[in-house]
């Protein structure tokens, strides 16, 4: 099961938090307990939370956004310590900016070329993910070629974040 959605809520005002908590946090939460009966039955149960760097480090994007994202990832965390004996693994996976047709940051290219270039210098490759990057390493941490790895945040960024995982 993979949980990928975002409101995308980046302002810095209480819809953005209502929206955040709305559409992230308890989207992902709806999608794993509906998901349950399903992967208690499966001998590959995985669950998968689509993150976001933002929840690793302040960026541009808004308080509410990063929060949430941070909070994806702890969530991902916990189920993997709690279902562990039920053989069910849970991961979650970071992405960095992604740059795909239709997608946020063609939008901000053309509609902001000043914030689309500040992000493109951020990255040290220059460039941005495209979405089969991303969808590489989700399609790894559900799959069973990754049987061992559980709890787990798998930050596919170019090297855009500077912490350091530990």
């Amino acid at each position: 099961m993979v949980a990928n959605v975002s409101s995308l809520a980046v302002a810095d005002d209480e819809a953005a938090w209502r929206a955040g908590f709305d559409v992230d946090m308890m989207h992902t939460v709806r999608t794993v307990n509906a998901a349950m009966p399903h992967l208690e039955n499966s001998e590959a149960a995985s669950i998968t939370v689509v993150s976001s760097v933002s929840g690793r480090e302040i960026d541009f994007t808004g308080p509410a956004y990063g929060a949430f994202k941070a909070a994806l990832v702890h969530y991902a965390q916990g189920l993997a310590y709690r279902l562990a004996g039920k053989g069910i693994r849970a991961n979650a996976v970071s992405p960095g900016n992604t740059y795909f047709e239709g997608g946020i940051w063609q939008q901000i290219e053309t509609g902001n070329p000043e914030l689309f270039a500040t992000a493109l210098s951020l990255n040290p490759t220059g460039r941005m993910a495209t979405a089969e990057e991303i969808a590489r390493g989700v399609a790894f941490l559900a799959s069973p070629a990754s049987s061992f790895t559980t709890g787990t945040n798998l930050v596919i960024d170019g090297a855009l974040t500077k912490g350091v995982q530990l």
